[in-house]
């Protein structure tokens, strides 16, 4: 590991993202398995502010959240948050609390598979004023829309409801997110939980399960995945969702659409995977941070390459491009 891009890695998040000042209480909520991680943002972070804390959570895994769900007080006293564990926090219950309260909530999920850590991924360095005004443009379009339709070579071909639901976006900057933001670059919407239908067929990563030999074809009817193809990474997502013992893991609660061009979709990291530039993804389970109405013992998302994006049959991307307005980015 490079001790010197772990250490900007952090500086980035601390200076760039929270924005720290040195009238705010920072907690960072970690596990022992981001320890390295956790300690390089404190050192950041007593840089510029007097009270800086870090909090172990025991519960190692994807269920990490629910202890958040049951403990909505857990970020009380603090007025900024960075919840720099194993996975998303962004969708709890203790988050949303703290978010409608105005405290700062930066959603750092650690999780990688290349034995680097997130902090040091190119892609934290992406210009997050150019995500911003990306993220402006395509909301202004999908804001004022009823249907999002989706289209993919692959074989992709699924209808999203977002009547009364309002897009966001985040690029890691909460001040950008009127207070909350991930570490993912995206545009998404808490779509609504019933309602989309058709395929999809993932090509690029399967969230925290990473890159996969063959594509898996979904079935999504009435909201929920009602068929999962049969083959070796079809059955390794089966058993992932399964696992959760709650059916809301089979709803699908979000559309996303990635913004980092210096994001890959390697499957080297989930957050990584979701913000990358040219891929739409589907985050199924828990929403209700986002906007949304279900609540479920997680979130988990998958992603797909070469989006068509139409909103109210208006195409707003191409094959993975963004195409209106020009000039095109890339």
């Amino acid at each position: 590991m490079d001790d010197s891009k772990l250490t900007r890695g952090a500086n980035i998040v601390v200076r760039h993202w929270v924005r720290l000042k040195p009238w705010e209480s920072l907690l960072i909520v970690t596990s022992n398995n981001y320890m390295r991680e956790a300690l390089a943002l404190s050192h950041s972070a007593q840089k510029r502010s007097l009270k800086v804390n870090l909090m172990i959570v025991e519960d190692v895994g994807k269920n990490v959240g629910i202890y958040f769900d049951k403990n909505e007080d857990a970020f009380d006293g603090y007025s900024a948050i960075i919840a720099a564990t194993e996975y998303s926090l962004v969708t709890t219950l203790a988050a949303k609390k703290a978010i409608g309260r105005g405290k700062k909530f930066l959603s750092l999920p650690l999780s990688t598979s290349n034995n680097m850590s997130l902090l040091e991924f190119d892609f934290l360095y992406m210009d997050t004023k150019k995500s911003r005004l990306m993220s402006e443009i395509i909301m202004k379009y999908i804001e004022h829309s009823t249907t999002i339709h989706v289209e993919t070579p692959a074989g992709t071909d699924l209808t999203f409801s977002k009547k009364g639901r309002k897009p966001g976006f985040f690029n890691g900057v909460v001040k950008d997110g009127k207070g909350f933001s991930s570490a993912s670059f995206e545009v998404y919407v808490p779509i609504v939980e019933d309602a989309t239908e058709g395929i999809m067929v993932v090509d690029g990563s399967l969230g925290y399960l990473g890159k996969c030999d063959q594509n898996v074809r979904l079935t999504i009817e009435g909201g929920r995945i009602t068929d999962i193809e049969s083959n070796p990474c079809g059955d390794r997502l089966r058993a992932f969702i399964e696992s959760y013992d709650d059916p809301g893991l089979f709803v699908a609660s979000e559309f996303g659409i990635g913004l980092n061009s210096l994001a890959k979709c390697r499957g080297c990291s989930y957050i990584e995977d979701e913000s990358a530039y040219g891929t739409f993804h589907v985050g199924f389970g828990r929403n209700l941070a986002l906007g949304g109405e279900l609540e479920a013992n997680g979130h988990y998302d998958l992603v797909s390459h070469r989006p068509s994006i139409y909103v109210d049959n208006r195409q707003i991307m191409d094959d993975g491009i963004i195409i209106i307005p020009e000039p095109v980015f890339h």
